[in-house]
């Protein structure tokens, strides 16, 4: 890899990283544009990818994260209402690439460090409703909080054979 190819990658993860910390600090998404990142989620989707293995239906996600949205929510509301089919969705979200890992067996080092940077993420952020429990007066989010706890769990696993695999410096490999 020459020095403009890394610079040019380098610079593409520092833009999602700032877009990333632009969401989380004004925890808004104005002034992005949803079909910027609609085109550049059809551009990932169609690199390199291997249909035969990622057979997962997906789509039997969806529908049950709405229907759960409409019966457990804050308030019913629209905004409330599509919060808590995100958090739903984004806690089963992970699942089609698990499987497809445990399908392949074929992990190599950046996908699984992928997962685990993903799984990690979830993780801090129990650690942080933790704290903000004790330490912020009537912060009680139990759809947040289970939905968040879900997708952990989903990643237990994944996380077991990561650290067995780094700790014996061997190649990530799931069992079947």
């Amino acid at each position: 890899m020459n020095i403009f190819r890394l610079a040019g990658d380098m610079t593409h993860l520092m833009s999602v990283l700032v877009l990333l910390l632009k969401i989380h600090t004004i925890k808004s998404c104005a002034g992005i544009s949803l079909k910027t990142q609609e085109l550049y989620a059809l551009v990932f989707a169609t690199r390199s990818y291997d249909k035969e293995q990622d057979t997962f239906r997906h789509f039997f996600l969806v529908l049950p994260c709405l229907l759960l949205a409409l019966v457990m929510n804050e308030k019913f509301t629209i905004k409330e209402v599509m919060w808590a089919f995100s958090l739903y969705l984004e806690a089963v979200a992970i699942l089609p690439q698990l499987v497809l890992l445990q399908r392949t067996k074929n992990i190599d080092n950046l996908t699984g460090q992928y997962v685990f940077l993903l799984g990690a993420y979830r993780a801090f952020y129990i650690f942080n409703w933790i704290y903000r429990y004790f330490t912020e007066p009537h912060y009680v989010h139990w759809i947040t909080w289970i939905s968040g706890l879900v997708q952990t769990l989903l990643y237990a696993d994944f996380f077991y054979y990561y650290f067995n695999s780094w700790k014996n410096n061997v190649k990530l490999h799931l069992p079947a």
